[in-house]
């Protein structure tokens, strides 16, 4: 087969784009060399003609600038046909990429989410919800055993009753202690004790005083 009909050329593969975009490029900067040359001319011939006189010799120069400017202009369009090139095949490209990235993303989020689906099978909520409230009896169980091993012994048994009526009792004592009625009656010295004497009451109901202003103790026998 064949001999009669001929083996099929097998198909070139695609260019790289990023190859492409390169050689583009390198013939848009080969063509900007090329203007820089032609400026450098033109500057050249331009000086030459300003220090000449109206003439056939300067006619001539002018001719020249004048055809080397038209090849000027002609290279400033290739080279900017040929950016307009290579920037529209990196825009492309981009495009290309960015639409390869966007099916990544995709590709690895539906992968997470099977992941996640299996993940989930294995949790079973109920087993969470009895896990809590195990959790919970075990914390008021630990609780109890605190208040347990906290408990004191040997305290008696008492009424709140006598209690409450010790604690009256209690107050009142207080109440008399601090009673200071019985001074009303010492004769406080208003100068310094001192060289003071005894005095003996003058009056029924006066407490003796010594030396100091302060109540005379009784002598005992």
């Amino acid at each position: 087969m064949n001999r009669i009909f001929g083996k099929s050329k097998e198909k070139a593969p695609p260019p790289d784009m990023g190859a492409v975009i390169k050689g583009v490029d390198e013939r848009a900067e080969s063509v900007e060399q090329k203007i820089n040359r032609l400026d450098k001319e033109l500057k050249k011939l331009k000086d030459q003609m300003a220090k000449m006189r109206e003439g056939p010799a300067k006619n001539s120069l002018k001719q020249k600038a004048l055809r080397v400017l038209k090849q000027r202009k002609q290279y400033e369009s290739q080279a900017e046909n040929l950016r307009n090139q290579s920037f529209n095949m990196e825009q492309a490209t981009y495009a290309v990429q960015s639409l390869k990235d966007t099916q990544s993303t995709v590709v690895a989020m539906k992968t997470g989410m099977k992941q996640m689906k299996k993940e989930f099978k294995n949790i079973n909520i109920d087993d969470i919800e009895d896990l809590q409230d195990e959790m919970a009896d075990m914390l008021d169980q630990s609780n109890e055993v605190q208040e347990a091993l906290g408990r004191t012994y040997g305290v008696p048994d008492i009424d709140e009753d006598e209690l409450n009526a010790e604690l009256e009792a209690i107050g009142d004592e207080l109440a008399l202690d601090d009673d200071t009625s019985y001074l009303d009656q010492v004769n406080v010295p208003d100068k310094d004790p001192g060289g003071q004497k005894e005095k003996e009451p003058s009056k029924p109901g006066e407490i003796a005083v010594d030396e100091f202003g302060l109540p005379k103790i009784p002598a005992q026998f």
